[in-house]
Parts: structure tokens; sequence; C-alpha cells
């Protein structure tokens, strides 16, 4: 289940670990897509161009992932853009976002309140595998580092629901309304910053470009989590290539592999794994 990309990568130097949150732990917010391309199609055919939905739904789609890992405003963004290339006066990027949560929150609000009410183990919305494996990790005295581009306010509570917060010792950080003021390309640099330490000290899980992308330029190990949710038992193909393309060390289609993977990332280490 370990597909490694670059032979001889390890990880044994590696004293900080970020993690991205959506799709690489967390299956709450699971078939987001379907609701962000819908509503910005429909506002961009709101509009009359003349454009068939088949091609509008095409650009949405092109634009929502290539964006996908940074923080949510730069949909919107992308979207405002949209609207003024057509001729149309767009609203405000953040008020975008505000009728997108809405529409995603009536998707996942179900999700939420079991949790809430411990009608559902948080190992329902979890990938396979992942609690294992942050117990194992959070075992080795590692840093570790939640970052996310969905909001602050909303991905914290979703990491204290599935109990997952607990492992983060560095820290749960999320998008801000101010998206300027943060992103994992800026705690990555902060931590490098005020530890004196180098890139090769980075060690980062995710299921998007962006991570993958940020701890490989600064010389880090990446691994690329290619989750087909909300199964998660193989590998998502569209995933994969862009994982790939981005630099990852490492493609897994969830964490059950991870004493596979433990080995290969910390060759010799002789650590009690899940």
């Amino acid at each position: 289940m370990v597909e490694q990309i670059r032979r001889g990568v390890t990880a044994s130097k590696a004293r900080f670990v970020l993690f991205d949150f959506d799709g690489t732990l967390s299956l709450i917010r699971s078939g987001w897509v379907d609701v962000m391309v819908p509503m910005m199609t429909g506002i961009l055919l709101d509009l009359k161009t003349g454009e068939s939905e088949a091609d509008v739904k095409a650009i949405v789609e092109d634009y929502v992932a290539r964006l996908t890992g940074k923080q949510t405003m730069y949909q919107m963004i992308e979207l405002a853009r949209q609207v003024e290339l057509r001729g149309g006066r767009p609203l405000e990027p953040l008020e975008y976002k505000r009728r997108y949560l809405a529409l995603l929150h009536e998707k996942i609000r179900d999700r939420l309140e079991e949790l809430r009410a411990r009608q559902a183990s948080p190992e329902k919305y979890l990938v396979p595998g992942a609690r294992g494996m942050l117990e194992t990790l959070s075992g080795m005295g590692l840093t570790m580092f939640l970052a996310s581009g969905t909001d602050e306010v909303y991905m914290k509570e979703e990491a204290r629901l599935l109990d997952v917060e607990k492992y983060f010792n560095g820290g749960v950080y999320g998008a801000l309304d101010d998206y300027k003021s943060f992103s994992k390309k800026i705690l990555i640099n902060r931590v490098i910053e005020s530890t004196g330490c180098r890139g090769e000290d980075f060690l980062v899980f995710g299921d998007g470009y962006v991570e993958i992308e940020n701890v490989k330029e600064v010389g880090g190990v990446a691994v690329g989590v290619a989750t087909l949710e909300p199964e998660c038992r193989e590998a998502d193909s569209w995933k994969r290539q862009r994982l790939i393309g981005a630099g990852a060390d490492f493609i897994i289609p969830n964490f059950e592999c991870f004493p596979e993977l433990f080995d290969l990332l910390f060759p010799g280490k002789a650590v009690t794994k899940p």
C-alpha cells in the first residue's frame, strides 16, 4: 500500500511534523467539492453569457482543484474574478465564502451532531489508521502541527470532536478572514525562524499539493495521502498524480499501512507501532 516515489528518502532527521486536516485526517467535510462547484457554477450561469453548463462547470472544477489546500478565500477570490470577467458585479469574496459555508453546513450538520451527541465514534470520520499513526508519532517526541485551509473556528472544533487535537503539541491552525495573515507556508517559515531548524527537519502528511509543495521547497520529506473519500481504501488516481507532481516522496491511500511506512521513514528506529 506504500508507493515510494523517491528511493532512499527517509525522515530520520525529522523533528517537526505538519499535518493537513480535511481529507488527510478528517472525513467530516467529505463531499465539500459537491457543494462548492454547483454553487459557483450556478452563480456564473446566472450571468447569462451563453456558455453551456458543462463548459462553466469545467472552468469551476479546474480552479477549485488548482486552489485546493489553500484557504477557502482564494477560491472565492477566483469566483469573484470569473464574475467580473463575464461583465458581472461580483460580491465581496468573504460574502461568497459565507454563502458556501452555509450550504456546506447543511451537508455536514448531521455528522457534527452525531459527534457532539457522541452517537458516533470519532473513528467513523477519521481516515482509516489515523489514530494509531498519530499515537506513534506523538510518542516519538516530535513537535506536531495541524494546519488547514478551513476556517480555524470550525476546524478546531472538528479536531476536538475527532479527539485528535491532543496530539498536536505545536498547535492547531486554520484559515482566518484576514487570509493573508496565515498560511501553511507562513507557519513553516515561522518555525524555521524561531527554532533555527533546517527544512530537512520537517515531515509533512497531506492530501493537497500546497502542504507538499511548501515542505519540499524547504527540503523536507513529504507523504502524499491520496485518500479516495469517503472509504479511503484505495488511492485516488487524480490526487496521486497531483501529489507526485508537487514532490511527494511517498504515496499512501490511508494510514493502515503506517507500520510499513514507518520502517521506510525511520529505518532502524525501534518504536512501538500501531
